[in-house]
C-alpha cells in the first residue's frame, strides 16, 4: 500500500514539475516576441524621417549692364545650393519689369516669347548656370531683369535683379551715345552760344561806332580835299 502511495506521489510530482517548465517556456516565449515587435516598431519611425529641405542661393552679376544696339547681351544667373549637387530638376524663370510693368521672358527653362529667338538661356544647369542671352539688343529691351528659380518642394527663389540699358546710335560723326547724353550735349551747346551772345554783344555795338565814326570822317576828309582854293585860281588867271 505504501509502495503504491509513493509511486502516485513521484508521479504527481513529475506532472507538477512538468508542467512548470512548460509554463515558464510559454512565458519566455511571448516575451520574446513582446520584445522583438516593441523593436521592430520602435525602429519604424527611423524609415519616415523626412527630407532636408532646399537652401538655394541665386546670384545675378553685374547689377547694372550696358550695351549698344545691335549687341549680343548675357544676363549672368548662378546657383549654388550645397546640400544638392546636381540642380538640373530646377524650374528656371526669367522675367523683364519696365514701365510697362511684367513681361515674362522664359519659364520652365524655356522661352515663352512668340516668334522670338533673340532670347533664349545658355549655361549648364547641372553647373548652376542659368543665364539669359539676349541677341541683337534694341532700346526697347530696356529694363530689370529676374532670375527666379522654383525648387522642387514648391519654393521660389529670385535673384536681386540686374538694370539693362541700351545706348542709341547716333550716327553723326561715328558719335554712339544714348538719348540722354545727347540732350545734354545738345542743351549745353545752346547754352554756350547764348553766353557767347551776350558778353560779345556790347563789343560788337562798339565796333559797329567805331565803324561809324571812322566812315563819316573819311567821308569829310574825302570832301575837304575836292573843294578848290581861291589862291589857285587867281595865279590861274
Amino acid at each position: 500500500m505504501s509502495q503504491h502511495i509513493g509511486k502516485l506521489y513521484r508521479s504527481a510530482a513529475s506532472s507538477f514539475l512538468l508542467f512548470l517548465l512548460v509554463d515558464v517556456g510559454v512565458s519566455g516565449g511571448s516575451a520574446s516576441k513582446e520584445n522583438a515587435a516593441g523593436t521592430h516598431i520602435t525602429a519604424q519611425p527611423s524609415l519616415l524621417t523626412t527630407p532636408e529641405p532646399w537652401h538655394l542661393l541665386v546670384t545675378q552679376t553685374p547689377a547694372k549692364e550696358k550695351a549698344k544696339e545691335g549687341e549680343t547681351v548675357v544676363l549672368n544667373c548662378h546657383l549654388n545650393s550645397p546640400q544638392r549637387p546636381s540642380l538640373t530638376d530646377l524650374m528656371v524663370k526669367w522675367y523683364k519689369e519696365d514701365e510697362k510693368g511684367q513681361m515674362d521672358l522664359l519659364q520652365n527653362n524655356v522661352t515663352v516669347l512668340p516668334n522670338n529667338s533673340r532670347v533664349f538661356m545658355s549655361g549648364d544647369l547641372s553647373q548652376g548656370d542659368a543665364s539669359l542671352v539676349i541677341l541683337n539688343v534694341t532700346t526697347s529691351d530696356h529694363g530689370i531683369y529676374f532670375c527666379e528659380v522654383t525648387l522642387p518642394d514648391g519654393k521660389v527663389v529670385t535673384g536681386d535683379g540686374t538694370k539693362l540699358r541700351i545706348r542709341r546710335a547716333l550716327g553723326l560723326f561715328g558719335i554712339e551715345e544714348s538719348i540722354g547724353t545727347i540732350i545734354g550735349v545738345v542743351a549745353a551747346g545752346i547754352g554756350g552760344v547764348v553766353v557767347l551772345i551776350i558778353v560779345l554783344t556790347p563789343q560788337l555795338r562798339r565796333c559797329v561806332l567805331c565803324m561809324r565814326q571812322g566812315s563819316r570822317q573819311a567821308l569829310q576828309e574825302s570832301l575837304e580835299d575836292a573843294k578848290p582854293t581861291g589862291g589857285t585860281t587867281s595865279d590861274a588867271l
